[in-house]
């Protein structure tokens, strides 16, 4: 199948490597449930129901005519409407979206949530981009997209480069052109007009949450322990803060420019002030405190006791796993969509390290997307306490299925083998009921 797989999807080199680690944990699978092999269900879920191409014309600040490319890629919609990101970014091209949107149909049945698997995004960079220029690309991006999403079809969200900002001017394009208030259409959306609380912080709280009963197997927490946090954008930063109210300690995140060290602790006020609201580089923040700037290096050289990329992707190499094991890392949890590289994760496992997957750690996000959607459904709000609370419920709930999964078919402690199982049998079920459609 994964022949097929590269015969089918030449150069698609990031799909390539999702499908292989999925594949690769489904061998005892079909030897126990061979209906799954008479069905071919392995090869339908690795084929997308519908990708979708298309131009996105735009006007710069200086009038100039730009063109970007569009991508929507409906993966699988088993288990409900197709659910995930939209990102926004120069290296996007369709084997960026397709291996996001294959890991999002095992994310999202894994949450337990009534939601499908898909992605999409840009090649557009709204890095330096004004706010004026940002809102035509999103209104020309929406033009063509909204004829393909509806609350029951397809619900985007935010990924990288698509924050709130982003997400109002879309939606705003998406009601005018429709004239219906649709709030369920789109997730990621301001408080005041449909959003959800917790859902900025539900990626990095989530990855936090599962790495927490992770801790608890191992009958201890994160009292004393020195965390590393590669990024510093919205999965980072709040993944350090949760880090730091359970009582752990963030010594170093980083950005492009490079990475930051203070062993006492960052100031995440600071970092969020100047991320969030300045938009600056991580540079600066050494600048004005006790704090070693490093430009040239690999964050991974930091000793820690539990490390979690939450930037890109494979940005976790051999190398950095190397330094990791060296320096005695007890627990790698995945807070970015496949950060970890093939080679990587080898590494990791022979030096005894526990790897929480992104597909189970990262859930966090989707599932409070989700929840934004029943809220919107029901035209209803719910506080921070309590959308916490549930984020916090389908994280202890993915972490004691993906460990269960594991144990049962004979490889207990192995999340990643937990989570691909768990997820493709409760896609497959679905799928075998649902006929050969």
């Amino acid at each position: 199948m994964y022949e097929t797989v590269l015969r089918r999807n030449p150069g698609e080199v990031e799909f390539h490597q999702a499908a292989h680690e999925v594949l690769e944990s489904l061998r005892p699978v079909v030897d126990k449930r061979p209906e799954f092999v008479d069905a071919s269900i392995i090869e339908r879920i690795c084929e997308p129901e519908r990708q979708i191409i298309f131009r996105v014309p735009w006007v710069d600040d200086s009038g100039k005519v730009r063109i970007n490319r569009g991508f929507r890629v409906e993966f699988n919609s088993a288990l409900g409407p197709y659910k995930g990101g939209l990102r926004f970014h120069p290296s996007v091209y369709l084997g960026i979206v397709k291996f996001l949107g294959f890991e999002q149909i095992f994310k999202n049945a894994l949450t337990s949530m009534p939601i499908g698997g898909g992605k999409g995004g840009s090649d557009f960079d709204p890095k330096g981009r004004s706010d004026g220029e940002i809102m035509r690309f999103c209104q020309s991006f929406m033009t063509e997209l909204y004829r393909h999403l509806g609350e029951y079809t397809d619900v985007p969200a935010g990924d990288i480069g698509v924050g709130g900002r982003e997400i109002g001017y879309l939606f705003g394009q998406y009601k005018r052109i429709t004239n219906r208030y649709e709030a369920g259409v789109l997730t990621g959306k301001g408080l005041s007009w449909g959003g959800s609380q917790v859902r900025t912080e539900a990626t990095g709280y989530g990855t936090v949450f599962f790495v927490h009963e992770m801790l608890r197997a191992r009958k201890t927490d994160f009292d004393g322990k020195k965390v590393v946090v590669s990024g510093s954008g919205n999965v980072a930063i709040y993944a350090a803060e949760k880090v730091a109210q359970l009582g752990g300690t963030v010594i170093a995140l980083s950005d492009s420019g490079g990475y930051i060290v203070q062993e006492g602790g960052i100031d995440l006020d600071a970092v969020k002030e100047l991320k969030e609201v300045r938009r600056g580089r991580i540079s600066e923040y050494a600048e004005k405190r006790d704090a070693r700037f490093v430009a040239d290096g690999c964050i991974w050289d930091v000793p820690c006791d539990i490390a979690l990329p939450c930037a890109t992707q494979n940005e976790l190499d051999e190398s950095g796993a190397g330094a990791l094991v060296k320096n005695g890392c007890i627990i790698v949890a995945e807070g970015a969509n496949m950060p970890t590289t093939p080679e990587a994760l080898r590494v990791l496992r022979r030096g005894g390290i526990e790897f929480a997957p992104g597909k189970a750690a990262n859930a966090g996000g989707v599932a409070t997307s989700a929840l934004e959607m029943q809220q919107n459904a029901s035209r209803d709000t719910w506080t921070f306490e309590y959308a916490e609370e549930r984020l916090h419920d389908i994280m202890q709930g993915i972490y004691g299925t993906c460990a269960m999964t594991a144990e049962e078919y004979g490889m207990p402690g192995d999340y990643v083998a937990g989570a691909n199982i768990a997820g493709f049998i409760r896609v497959a079920d679905a799928m075998l009921a649902l006929g050969v459609i």
